[in-house]
C-alpha cells in the first residue's frame, strides 16, 4: 500500500514537472515577425544587413525583445505575387506579426489600385485567420502619375487599415521621399543611410504589436 501511494506520488510529481517545463518553452519561445515585401525590404542595391530589416533584427537585440525576423521579400514583387507566396510562408514559419509592405510596384506600374486592394485584404485575412497581427506599410505615388491616380493609391492603405482593423504606416519613405539626395542612381531606391529612417517610421507600431 505504502509503495502505490509512494508511485502515485512520483508520477503526479512527474506530471507536474512536465506541464510546468512545457510552459516554460512554450513561454520562451521567441516571436516571429514575417516581413513581406518588395526591394524596398529587400535591400535592393545596397549593402547585405544595411536595409531597414536587417536594422530592426538589431533593434530588437539591442532592447532585449524575444522576437526574431523572417525576411521573405522579393525585389520586384507585387501584391499578386505576395498573395500567391503568404499561405505557404504563414505555414511555414507561423509568425506572431505579418508585416504587408507591397503595393509600389503595382503603383508604379498603373495596375488598378481596386486589383492590388483586393490581394492586400485577402492577405490580410489570410494572416487574421493565422492568428497573426498585421502591419500594413503603405507607399504613395510620384504626382506625375495625375491626381486621382495618387489620391486613390494613398487612400487604399487607410481604407484597408480602417477595414481590416490593422495597424498602418501611412508612408513608409516619409522623412526620405523628400530629398532625392537620399535615393540611388534610379531614384526610386533609398540608399543604405536612408533606411535608420524608414525604420523609425516602421518601428512605434510595430514594437506594439510585437509586445502584445
Amino acid at each position: 500500500m505504502l509503495n502505490r501511494f509512494k508511485f502515485k506520488k512520483w508520477a503526479f510529481a512527474a506530471v507536474a514537472l512536465y506541464a510546468l517545463a512545457a510552459a516554460g518553452s512554450a513561454y520562451s519561445a521567441p516571436k516571429t515577425v514575417l516581413v513581406v515585401g518588395d526591394s524596398l525590404s529587400a535591400e535592393y542595391g545596397i549593402a547585405r544587413g544595411s536595409g531597414w530589416v536587417a536594422l530592426l533584427e538589431q533593434r530588437l537585440k539591442a532592447q532585449k525583445i524575444d522576437a526574431r525576423v523572417v525576411n521573405a521579400s522579393i525585389s520586384g514583387e507585387t501584391t499578386s505575387g505576395g498573395r500567391t507566396r503568404l499561405p505557404a510562408l504563414l505555414q511555414q514559419h507561423k509568425p506572431s506579426v505579418v508585416v504587408l509592405e507591397l503595393g509600389a510596384n503595382d503603383g508604379l506600374r498603373g495596375l488598378p489600385v481596386a486589383a492590388a486592394q483586393d490581394n492586400l485584404r485577402t492577405m490580410i485575412g489570410l494572416a487574421q485567420q493565422n492568428k497573426a497581427r498585421v502591419l500594413l506599410v503603405g507607399m504613395q505615388m510620384p504626382p506625375n502619375y495625375g491626381r486621382a491616380y495618387t489620391e486613390r493609391f494613398a487612400g487604399m492603405y487607410r481604407q484597408l487599415a480602417t477595414q481590416s482593423k490593422v495597424a498602418l504606416v501611412p508612408f513608409m519613405l516619409d522623412g526620405v521621399a523628400q530629398d532625392m539626395s537620399n535615393f540611388q542612381a534610379d531614384r526610386m531606391h533609398p540608399l543604405a543611410n536612408a533606411h535608420p529612417t524608414i525604420l523609425d517610421n516602421i518601428w512605434p507600431q510595430l514594437a506594439t504589436l510585437i509586445k502584445q
